[in-house]
């Protein structure tokens, strides 16, 4: 393949380059005053992308002689990430403006971030992963801080810096063992080398691999950043953080442990298990006590990255087509979620964060309400909602590779994290009310968490066949 061709394969990622390169000289030539108009030109950019997908880069193959690749599985995980990022791009600039901190370099870093995960669930290469990977992570070490002068924000900034890190220095430990044993860093040449047997150098790169993958995800036992970091990084870099990269993330891992290390799927999978029974377990549990919002949706984060590992733990085309499923049921009950909480503020128009402030909001903003109990009661699962379908089909993959077990303890942690979501429930529409929060400002806002709301609400289900479609075909892809 000519590099003209390999070229047009990533031209989702060749537009956000340039064009966060051009956004940037636009803000450091006219200043701050034009943040608002490089963010919707930033979701513009972003669209275009997502159009790119349509043609070559949605399913032309392997480009740059296997590093890279573009097919449908990489194309439906880039339209779910672009989506998060459009909108969490959207809702920024007023939170920002309410709180003094208006800045142009936000919508760049995300676009710039974008192209990062673009790599990571294109990668056909332990290299190109790493490359994408630490290019995400550059930009989201930089928005986890961007309120220079809130201490929470610089906290949240260097605890994920330095656990990232960390993280990293796991992963390309873990690289370095696969290369040495395998004698290539291509995921086919990794899984050929795993299909004759693993060797004990072989087995713990896959183990280093894995971990670092999983400290991305924020999967039990390397979730320990997630709940600080969350609750400290301004609420619009929360909603991407909980949204995007860990669409990619969760990608990724997908992508290397079928195509990579498809050959030890029996090593691997004992470690996706595991990390699935303690995410589900610790994150609906740890949620329990939580007082403030973002803390606990930080927890279900966690929750329901252990729903998804079931998925991946089934192994099969089905398994990870209820991965996709999930994971796009998932950034709506997400964003949606996050969109609500930034509509937490007092009069003056400051933040509101602890749980007790939703006291009586049915009396008080009736619609807003109603939106984030249809969040709340979708990410526990509970029909006739859209979550539930997405866990069904979980389990459903499960079950059909004969690991009802692991079927079964899932159900269980499924209610345990349910208590928390209906405590929310209950504080809104039965407890007394508390000061009302200040009225809505901004339509767009407005509409965004109805588009959401009516996504995973019953109307959702007419969405299924074309959606379960799509899953399935990126699916396919990998296999």
């Amino acid at each position: 393949m000519s590099l003209v061709q390999s070229l047009a394969l990533t031209l989702p990622e060749l537009i956000l380059t340039v064009g966060a390169v051009t956004l940037l000289m636009v803000v450091a030539f006219v200043g701050d005053q034009a943040t608002k108009a490089v963010s919707w030109a930033a979701v513009a950019l972003l669209a275009v992308a997502s159009l790119a997908l349509l043609g070559p880069a949605g399913h032309g193959g392997a480009a740059f002689d296997g590093l890279y690749r573009a097919d449908s599985f990489a194309a439906f995980a880039k339209l779910l990430i672009y989506i998060a990022a459009g909108t969490t791009l959207i809702v920024a600039p007023d939170f920002f403006a309410r709180n003094g901190n208006v800045r142009g370099e936000y919508p760049v870093l995300i676009l710039l971030s974008a192209v990062g995960m673009g790599m990571m669930v294109s990668a056909g290469d332990l290299l190109t992963l790493y490359v994408g990977l630490e290019l995400q992570s550059l930009a989201a070490y930089v928005l986890a801080s961007f309120m220079r002068r809130d201490t929470r924000s610089a906290e949240a900034g260097l605890k994920y810096f330095v656990l990232g890190a960390l993280a990293s220095g796991i992963l390309l430990y873990g690289i370095s063992l696969l290369y040495g044993f395998t004698g290539t860093t291509a995921f086919e040449g990794v899984a050929a080398g795993f299909a004759d047997g693993l060797s004990m150098g072989e087995m713990f790169g896959l183990v280093f691999v894995m971990a670092g993958l999983a400290f991305k995800i924020s999967a039990v036992p390397f979730h320990m950043w997630t709940p600080d970091v969350y609750e400290g990084a301004p609420t619009p870099v929360t909603a991407f953080f909980a949204s995007a990269p860990k669409v990619a993330a969760m990608a990724l891992m997908t992508r290397v442990a079928v195509e990579g290390m498809g050959g030890a799927t029996d090593a691997w999978r004992q470690i996706v298990i595991f990390a699935a029974l303690a995410s589900t377990i610790l994150g609906g549990v740890a949620a329990i006590g939580q007082t403030n919002i973002k803390r606990l949706l930080a927890y279900s984060s966690i929750n329901n990255v252990g729903f998804v590992l079931f998925g991946l733990a089934a192994g099969t085309q089905e398994g990870v087509a209820a991965v996709m499923t999930y994971l796009a049921v998932y950034v709506a009950m997400t964003v949606g979620s996050f969109i609500c909480v930034l509509q937490m503020r007092d009069t003056d128009g400051q933040p509101v964060e602890t749980i007790a402030s939703l006291s009586g909001l049915s009396r008080t903003r009736p619609g807003l309400a109603a939106a984030l109990a249809i969040f709340m009661f979708s990410l526990a699962g509970i029909p006739p909602l859209l979550g539930f379908w997405a866990k069904f089909l979980v389990f459903d993959a499960l079950v059909a590779v004969g690991l009802w077990p692991l079927a079964m303890i899932g159900i269980a942690t499924s209610v345990i994290g349910a208590f928390y979501y209906l405590k929310i429930v209950k504080t809104m529409y039965f407890d007394d009310p508390a000061p009302a929060y200040a009225p809505m400002e901004s339509k767009v806002e407005g509409g965004l968490i109805a588009i959401s709301a009516l996504f995973v609400s019953p109307l959702g289900y007419l969405a299924i066949p074309a959606l379960g479609a799509a899953s399935m075909a990126a699916a396919r892809a990998l296999f």
